[in-house]
């Protein structure tokens, strides 16, 4: 490294030491906690995690229980979290843990990482936190901060960045206290060296030593590539329902949401009576349009922009489950792409 790593390390023990977040999972080496924590953690924001951790461990408190849950339970648990074969990778792993394990979550790096669903960041955090083991680990943050601490024009979306910069972060764990320093390379990046903004430079504790921060580099570093635009598609989605139960049908197990529930949609953007045509086609037996709602849901290479037609209909064809809203609540997982057209009131 290009700086004293024993400097480093000390400032940030100091500096976690003195105060961080207060966080569900923090405080534990239990290593189910932290690992759920950290799936649940990918591409979602801490103050949306909060919930669904505590609700997830209340229903699911172990890796065995894990392991039995149903799928489609599973998936209503983390109905809203997105990215749902996060789910189901947990659950082949917690499958894998009691087969291989004996229930109980292995301590080796080499094993945890083989296990579904889980990279060298999940394994680094995992054993590190709970084992005090020297594995850096580098999300977003953690990389962020080391390449503006040493002011890299290294592009960070190229091939062997994160392991080149474990690899540099290596002499900081060399004397203990891996897991603090873990946790304190996260919470720096969350929310001092933060994304998307101007850093918190005054209220970092590596200032002095930062060369981005000296060099006033910090708009320019990390470098990236240009994100490649979204594609577009236009969709016209079919709220039907007879005044007591809701028409869902299940999302094939390939491709985009896998297996997960929806509203009957159609492709491209149709005008009232051409849905109503569609409707009256398919045998739902079409018996007024009650109202229009667009909405448009973002997924990290996609957009929908959705037009929704509540319909209310005579014929329950076998095309479509029919469920009472309150099955549709508890029972069934509709992606939020579907949901916020349930959360609409009529």
């Amino acid at each position: 490294m290009e700086y004293n790593g024993e400097i480093i390390r000390q400032l940030l023990l100091d500096w976690y030491r003195a105060g961080h977040r207060d966080l569900p999972w923090r405080g534990t080496r239990n290593p189910y906690f932290v690992w759920l924590s950290e799936i649940m953690l990918q591409q979602t924001r801490v103050e949306a995690v909060k919930g669904y951790y505590d609700r997830f461990l209340k229903e699911v408190p172990d890796i065995q229980a894990l392991s039995e849950i149903s799928e489609d339970r599973l998936l209503k648990l983390w109905e809203g979290l997105g990215y749902y074969n996060r789910a189901r990778n947990l659950k082949k792993a917690a499958c894998r843990i009691m087969e291989k394990y004996r229930g109980k979550f292995p301590a080796a790096y080499e094993d945890v990482i083989k296990l579904p669903g889980i990279g060298e960041y999940t394994a680094g955090a995992i054993c590190s936190i709970c084992y005090d083991q020297p594995t850096p680990a580098v999300d977003g943050n953690v990389l962020r901060v080391y390449m503006r601490l040493v002011n890299s024009e290294d592009n960070i979306d190229e091939a062997g960045i994160k392991k080149k910069v474990r690899e540099n972060l290596l002499p900081l764990y060399e004397h203990g206290c891996c897991g603090e320093l873990t946790q304190a390379l996260m919470e720096l990046g969350a929310v001092v060296c933060i994304p998307n903004g101007e850093p918190k430079c005054g209220q970092c504790p590596l200032r002095k030593v930062c060369l981005a921060c000296q060099e006033h580099t910090w708009d320019k570093v990390p470098v990236r590539r240009e994100k490649k635009k979204r594609r577009i598609e236009e969709k016209t989605v079919f709220v039907l329902h007879d005044g007591g139960s809701y028409g869902i049908r299940r999302r094939d197990v390939s491709g985009l949401l896998p297996g997960m529930w929806e509203f009957f949609h159609t492709e491209g953007k149709l005008s009232v009576q051409e849905a109503m045509q569609l409707a009256s086609d398919k045998g739902f037996g079409p018996i007024q349009l009650e109202k229009e709602i667009p909405y448009t849901h973002v997924f990290s290479h996609v957009e929908w922009r959705m037009t929704a037609y509540y319909i209310a209909c005579r014929n329950k064809t076998d095309e479509l489950i029919w469920a009472e809203r309150e099955a549709l609540e508890k029972e069934y997982a509709l992606p939020s792409a579907f949901k916020i057209f349930l959360d609409k009131e009529l």
